[in-house]
């Protein structure tokens, strides 16, 4: 293709077949004209012409209109001409005098003498000279005087072009590059001169190429990051493009940066070409420079992905999957790699960790970059440490997933689809079954969590130390009293809202207390067994350790004083005094000293924490009036003493207990 940018350098055409027009983008509806404009060279033996006006006409005619967003600019529109087989392609200087040429003067002095047409391929509402006054209606007239022949483009035809243009620079707008690119039949790019920046990519460990686009007018996709293609000279090579203001930085002027892949030339001053492939994410603003440079490593697999057409690019879900670690290296090695593609949609996971003493934190950081971790500066347990950790996650849902749980394909999609079409529960949870007996349910939560009168817990599908087979008698979703720690979704802003865990908890039964506050805000919770995971148990503290029946002690004694309405509470403490006291004396004559000492600490512990009791109770009051939806309900809090059931009656199943209405 020959291009000539000023009449005087064109050559003495004879017979040609011409069209008109901006042909912003060369998008699918130019290239239907393209195609036409060619079929009828051949058919006459004649060569193509296009001609096209530069600067665009808008932009001389009213240079105060600052709307004007074009998709194309000049070079990268020669390039797409020639692609599509012109053979000759005229771009006009466009000029105040230029557009005051009378319309006859167009046909005469600029179409014939120049191009001499034998065919003129233009639109039904094509304008031309003075005051836009000529139309195709003069063009006809003039068809036997100059000898060529009109070829319309009609009215439908026209508006599918405008149309797709507009779509074209809507989809920009909204980062959908899959559909801009369809309709233009070609990557969208950008183009121009690379230029000096603020070097921040090369000190994060991603040096870029800061890029001067090479029109003013053109149209740029929406902020954030996305996948391309850098064509340099003849060569071209894959990336990472950014667009926007850095706002971890507080820039204010907007920049278009591309992190080269396998690339490491200077080329400032050079021209390169970016073809915008697809969309990543959205801009962001971090903490700090460690938060982003963890997020453009993530940024980077995916966009190798997409080139290697391995990316797979999922809805986004409004979920943070929050792993609380300690020291949890073997079971992180296992599981987190099935978790990170256990979902049809994407998640965000953030991994809280208790100042580890292991090597998971760094291992962590090495295999997973695109995991966020929280780093705290001791110890605080299950209970305080999720609280630190998830003051930052602003998501809709968050996940609290124990570290020993093996996920299974799609686990997390049932459990958020039920949270989005019921309001009115704070939180759900899925099957737990046990990773080293499969077919059985597992200790911490099993199929739904339920409370008895006396403030002991119980599950469906295990009662105490009676763990049932799972052949499916609790697949049903139903409503329960909690949800278990090892695997709960909880709405975030409730969450926080109602003062998260309770810090003196440490760990265990902290989630019951939680779920006893939503039942008082009037939520539901729920289990939805269409979910499943599996859970090691005992993986960071062992069942039987003293230590945890401490905790459990006291913190069920915690959690009945605390949420238990009226003096009856009272006399429910004094029954657990002596039923606790039976257990203790069971374990003492069975030879186990510390773990009847273990649950005399606990009362004791209880009783000396009463004053810090009662504070924290009306405290709670006000939280849970700050996010009452409705009444309080006891939804899985039953009437009957589950150790009476278990123990004296003998009934060691939860489908043996008595049926409540």
């Amino acid at each position: 293709m020959r291009v000539y940018r000023d009449l005087k350098t064109l050559p003495e055409f004879n017979k040609t077949v011409i069209t008109i027009g901006s042909f912003d983008g060369v998008h699918t509806g130019h290239q239907w004209i393209l195609s036409r404009l060619n079929e009828l060279s051949r058919q006459d033996d004649s060569e193509t012409v296009v001609i096209t006006f530069y600067p665009h006409p808008r932009s001389v005619v009213y240079p105060k209109d600052k709307s004007l967003r074009l998709l194309s600019s000049l070079e990268e529109k020669i390039a797409l001409f020639e692609s599509f087989g012109v053979d000759h392609l005229v771009v006009v200087p466009f000029t105040i005098e230029f557009s005051q040429i009378s319309p006859l003067e167009y046909i005469q002095d600029f179409l014939v003498k120049y191009f001499s047409p034998a065919q003129i391929v233009i639109g039904y509402d094509h304008r031309f000279g003075l005051n836009r006054a000529g139309s195709i209606d003069l063009l006809r007239m003039h068809q036997e005087t100059y000898g060529y022949q009109v070829t319309e483009i009609v009215k439908q035809e026209i508006e599918e072009i405008t149309i797709s243009s507009t779509k074209i620079r809507t989809a920009l707008q909204d980062g959908n590059l899959e559909l801009a690119n369809r309709l233009l039949n070609h990557p969208y790019r950008l183009s121009g001169l690379v230029i000096k920046g603020q070097q921040l990519g090369s000190k994060l460990g991603y040096p870029t190429a800061n890029l001067e686009v090479e029109d003013a007018h053109k149209l740029l996709p929406k902020d954030g990051i996305y996948a391309c293609k850098v064509d340099i000279e003849n060569e071209t090579f894959g990336g990472m493009l950014y667009i926007g203001q850095i706002p971890t930085l507080k820039n204010k002027k907007k920049t278009i940066e591309v992190n080269i892949f396998d690339f490491d030339e200077d080329i400032y001053g050079q021209r390169i070409s970016i073809q915008v492939l697809q969309f990543l994410r959205e801009d962001e603003k971090f903490d700090n420079l460690q938060g982003l440079q963890k997020q453009l490593a993530k940024d980077k697999v995916d966009s190798l992905a997409y080139l290697s057409g391995d990316y797979n690019p999922k809805r986004k879900l409004d979920t943070t999957i929050a792993i609380l670690n300690y020291n949890s290296l073997d079971f992180l090695e296992m599981y987190l790699p099935l978790l990170l593609d256990s979902s049809t949609a994407e998640f965000d996971i953030v991994m809280i960790d208790n100042a580890s003493t292991d090597e998971s934190v760094e291992y962590v950081e090495d295999h997973f970059p695109e995991i966020e971790i929280v780093r705290l500066d001791k110890n605080y347990g299950f209970a305080e440490g999720y609280n630190q950790g998830l003051v930052a996650v602003k998501t809709k849902y968050a996940v609290l997933l124990n570290s020993d749980v093996e996920v299974t394909e799609n686990w997390l999609d049932p459990l958020i689809a039920f949270m989005e079409s019921n309001k009115a529960y704070g939180s759900v949870m899925p099957k737990i079954r046990s990773v080293e007996e499969r077919d059985s349910f597992e200790y911490a939560g099993a199929a739904g969590g339920y409370l008895d009168r006396w403030g002991y817990p119980y599950c469906r599908g295990r009662l105490f130390d009676t763990v049932e087979k799972d052949t499916g008698q609790y697949d049903d979703v139903q409503d329960v009293f909690w949800t278990t720690g090892a695997a709960m979704v909880v709405r975030t802003d409730l969450f926080k809202r109602l003062g998260g865990f309770d810090g003196a908890y440490f760990a265990h039964q902290e989630e019951i207390d939680l779920c006893w506050r939503m039942h008082k805000a009037g939520y539901k919770l729920a289990v939805v067994p269409e979910s499943v995971v599996y859970h090691v148990g005992g993986g960071t503290l062992d069942y039987g350790s003293a230590r945890k029946v401490y905790l459990n002690f006291r913190n069920s004694l915690f959690t009945l004083f605390k949420n238990e309405e009226g003096w009856g509470r009272l006399t429910k403490i004094f029954v657990r005094l002596i039923l606790d006291g039976i257990a203790g004396v069971k374990f003492l004559l069975s030879g186990e000293l510390r773990t009847f000492w273990a649950i005399l600490r606990a009362h004791f512990a209880f009783y000396g924490s009463g004053l810090a009791l009662l504070s924290k109770r009306k405290e709670n009051k006000e939280k849970i009036k700050s996010v009452q939806i409705g009444p309080s309900n006891s939804i899985g809090k039953t009437n009957f003493s589950v150790v009476v059931a278990y123990y004296i009656k003998g009934q060691k199943l939860f489908t043996d207990l008595p049926k409540e209405k």
